[in-house]
């Protein structure tokens, strides 16, 4: 419900002047701008009808989103009603979206009649006639509204301010004379930010907090300071506060200022409860005493404990707190949700939904059939048993009682040693050994003669160094220590000659083979090959092949200068010859490079089409300044061009 009466989301109002604007250029940019003298008439009232009724149709769907967009004061919570009536004056405000409505349907009539005598034009100059006649009258409508829509956007910006209230949700209002602590309050229990000055008047609106209690969301109404006066002599301020509590059905806290440091004392203050009493009538009220950590309720003159008992006397409970020590607050809070929450319980209950509710429910209650009592059974497999022991944990069991029987003098408190009586040297007994190591199992490694045979294996070493089985002759290590050292020189060597070689593969100036030499490929290996497969090749040698180039060099060499220059130019030109096109390369048939160059210009031209450029390489960004609107310039009295 609360995002129902959310009034931010309501579209800005258009002075007149930008209303006007924005329609008509809409209506120029969003409608053919072409028409020529000797184009069909019917082509020619077709084009400016659609002009008239594009203007009017963007003019109505504007003023029908003002309408509907601003609330409606018959259908809202009478809160809110009353709340636009105190902030707005609810007249003007029905007046303004009145005369828009008016508006609304002067330009649909303005339209139809245009369009009416648009279909009777003559000739291209009487429809653009009608059509400027039409564009103006409506544009003169819309003049006429200046201060309705100047109003409507001041109003659309102050209920983007409110507060958004739930007037069905769970509330509690705070309301008192101003400077009694009614701010500080909202500040401790709530979220929200609320100013707090020491000065009177500093809450000048409506402000919503929110708190959370039982798992519930609450809001806590921070009201303006009321005074002490008839009704028609308070402000817009005060009006605000009386509007809430008149119509928000919430728990009430009346503050009053027992210190009388506010500037009223609270003889003042009661006679301002007594005032807006009927306010209350069927909401929880409570009198909430601020300011006990500067004078206690016990420490009052007796003429303002009097004035206290009085009102409790009539059944109106006292809170006692301090906003500034905290003291008392969360106890006020508390009181005030659990009144709130009953009361609330009893609305429901007293109202005509429960008794609809409870006509369709039905509560069997079974009869005794004797005065046998059966008490509840609870069958043995259901109840609880404690988890069943492990082997190690019963055999521990057993030794510490064995060991308790035996010493229960002094060993009542001892911690059992399972490796006491483990038949190992003592300084390993309390070592941790794991049962895996390297993924095997260390018990699959244990031999139980492993000592035995440890020191056999020992023995046997001893002798065998006493009997020099390890040792070498000194004329044999000599001899080896000589084949070491001639081989490690022949390594040198051959690192160094190694070295050497790949020096010269990397110099650049040492000359390369070529891929037909790295490959080995060779004449000989050629026609071998041929041959193996059974393919016969001409005989002829790379001696006599080089021998023809040769003669045919000095045969060159030999003829005269004038025929030697011709060849070569003839040759040079050759050589420069231009390569040929790029698509007709390798096509010989001069039909297939007819077809090649069809099928080419046809996908160039589907390429163009789909992503609109002009060819291959083109990067074209169209013009921002079209030529046809901006092109040219107008005289007196030329202005008129929409």
């Amino acid at each position: 419900m609360a995002s129902f009466y959310s009034f931010k989301n309501i579209t800005k109002v258009p002075s007149a002047k930008e209303f006007y604007n924005i329609m008509l250029s809409k209506t120029q940019r969003q409608t053919p701008t072409v028409i020529r003298r000797h184009f069909k008439i019917s082509r020619i009232r077709a084009f400016y009808m659609r002009k008239v009724k594009h203007c009017q149709t963007r003019m109505n769907e504007r003023l029908t989103q003002i309408i509907t967009e601003f609330p409606k004061l018959d259908t809202i919570h009478p809160f809110y009603a009353d709340l636009f009536n105190v902030l707005y004056d609810k007249d003007h405000y029905k007046v303004a979206l009145g005369q828009i409505n008016i508006a609304r349907g002067l330009i649909d009539n303005i339209a139809k009649d245009y369009v009416r005598m648009l279909k009777f034009g003559d000739s291209l100059f009487r429809c653009k006639r009608l059509k400027i006649a039409a564009l103006g009258r409506m544009v003169k409508v819309i003049k006429r509204q200046k201060p309705n829509l100047q109003y409507l956007e001041e109003v659309r910006q102050h209920m983007g301010r409110l507060p958004i209230i739930d007037p069905l949700s769970r509330a509690i209002i705070i309301c008192g004379y101003p400077n009694v602590g009614k701010s500080s309050f909202m500040t401790k229990v709530t979220r929200a930010d609320v100013d707090v000055q020491s000065y009177s008047f500093t809450t000048r609106a409506l402000y919503v907090g929110h708190m959370d209690y039982k798992y519930l969301r609450w809001q806590v109404i921070d009201t303006p300071g009321v005074l002490d006066r008839p009704l028609e002599e308070r402000n817009l301020i005060e009006m605000q506060a009386i509007t809430a509590l008149a119509h928000l059905r919430a728990a009430i806290l009346y503050f009053i200022d027992i210190t009388e440091m506010c500037g009223y004392s609270i003889k003042e203050q009661i006679s301002l409860l007594d005032n807006i009493k009927p306010l209350f009538t069927n909401k929880p009220l409570f009198v909430v005493c601020n300011k006990i950590d500067l004078v206690k309720p016990e420490d009052l003159n007796p003429e303002a404990k009097e004035l206290l008992k009085g009102i409790e006397d009539r059944g109106i409970p006292i809170l006692y707190m301090s906003t500034i020590s905290g003291q008392g607050v969360m106890e006020v809070k508390e009181a005030a949700c659990e009144r709130l929450l009953a009361h609330r319980v009893e609305g429901k209950v007293s109202g005509r939904k429960v008794d609809s509710i409870l006509n369709r429910l039905h509560l069997a209650e079974p009869a005794k059939r004797d005065s046998k009592e059966r008490p509840a059974f609870v069958p043995m497999v259901t109840e609880r048993t404690e988890p069943k022991k492990t082997a190690r944990e019963r055999i521990n069991e057993m030794i510490m009682k064995r060991v308790e029987e035996e010493e229960s003098d002094t060993y009542h408190y001892r911690t059992i040693d399972l490796t006491e009586h483990y038949d190992i040297n003592p300084e390993y007994r309390t070592d941790i050994i794991p049962e895996i190591w390297d993924w095997h199992n260390i018990a699959d490694y244990i031999d139980p003669e492993m000592f035995q045979k440890l020191e056999a294996l020992e023995r046997e070493e001893r002798l065998r160094e006493e009997a020099g089985y390890y040792a070498v002759p000194k004329i044999e290590r000599d001899e080896m220590r000589e084949e070491i050292r001639k081989l490690a020189e022949q390594i040198r060597e051959r690192k160094a000659i190694m070295r050497q070689e790949a020096q010269l593969n990397n110099n650049r100036s040492h000359p390369r083979p070529t891929p037909v030499q790295a490959r080995g490929r060779s004449l000989e290996r050629f026609k071998g090959e041929m041959k193996r497969i059974g393919v016969e090749v001409d005989s002829v040698s790379a001696d006599e092949s080089k021998a023809n180039k040769r003669s045919r060099s000095r045969s060159l060499s030999a003829a005269p200068a004038k025929k030697v220059r011709f060849e070569s130019e003839v040759r040079s030109r050759s050589r420069s010859r231009s390569k040929p096109a790029r698509d007709e390369a390798g096509v010989d048939d001069p039909e297939l490079k007819l077809k090649l160059k069809k099928i080419a210009k046809k996908a160039l031209k589907k390429k163009v089409g789909k992503m609109g450029l002009k060819g291959e390489a083109d990067r074209f960004i169209g013009t921002k300044n079209p030529r046809h609107l901006l092109a040219g310039k107008r005289g007196i009295g030329k202005t008129e061009r929409r």
